[in-house]
């Protein structure tokens, strides 16, 4: 039996080569949010934001909920996937990193898809809750302040659909989970969300040893 083979750099080469379709608009994003302190590691890698999309066109999902837009790169992954009625709500807790990606939105043709929610994320969910979005999207992306994981998941729950995916990244987050003496709020937030996950009967789940760790959970 094969086991997980070490990516390396001339495998990722390699799978970039003969598997990623990012355009012109897509890599300028890419490149933008790098340039930026912080920026490599707060994005997600370009092949995870092809498999996101993936996910959206597969499924068929006209109604995505991201939680953490940053400068929107997986944000115009997910929109370009969309349905032209489709509909994609993200939230961040400034609008300074989403007004990054507004131009490169426009450029892309999707703007109209998307729609920037500011503020704390939580207050931002609940709001959204009381507003009559319960059961409403088909998919719903995590990928925000790791401390407020399980919050975020208990609350995507309630908003994502019978049937429909929510996706945690960051579930390896640089391998600290396993680490005995990480033990900062975040790492925390990461091994809290994971643990809940694999003990909730609500769900059906599967964790990918990909990029940072992507965790897909289908609500039953």
């Amino acid at each position: 039996m094969a086991n997980q083979i070490a990516a390396g750099p001339e495998i990722l080469a390699y799978v970039r080569e003969f598997s990623l379709r990012e355009d012109e608009v897509l890599r300028e994003l890419r490149q933008t949010t790098a340039e930026l302190p912080g920026g490599e590691a707060m994005q997600v890698m370009a092949e995870e934001g092809q498999f996101l999309a993936f996910l959206i066109a597969t499924t068929g999902v006209a109604d995505v909920l991201e939680i953490g837009t940053f400068t929107g790169y997986s944000t115009l992954w997910m929109a370009r996937a969309l349905p032209s009625h489709g509909k994609l709500v993200t939230c961040d807790i400034t609008d300074r990193w989403p007004e990054i990606g507004a131009e490169y939105w426009r450029r892309a043709g999707v703007s109209e898809r998307i729609d920037v929610r500011v503020g704390a994320a939580v207050e931002t969910l609940e709001k959204m809750l009381a507003d009559g979005y319960a059961d409403r999207f088909g998919l719903v992306f995590i990928d925000a302040d790791k401390a407020n994981y399980p919050q975020y998941y208990e609350l995507a729950l309630r908003l994502v659909r019978p049937g429909g995916l929510v996706v945690v990244d960051n579930t390896l987050f640089f391998g600290r989970v396993i680490d005995p003496l990480a033990d900062d709020a975040d790492t925390t937030g990461v091994r809290e969300v994971n643990a809940r996950i694999r003990d909730d009967q609500r769900v059906d789940v599967c964790m990918l040893p990909m990029a940072d760790g992507i965790t897909l959970v289908r609500r039953r």
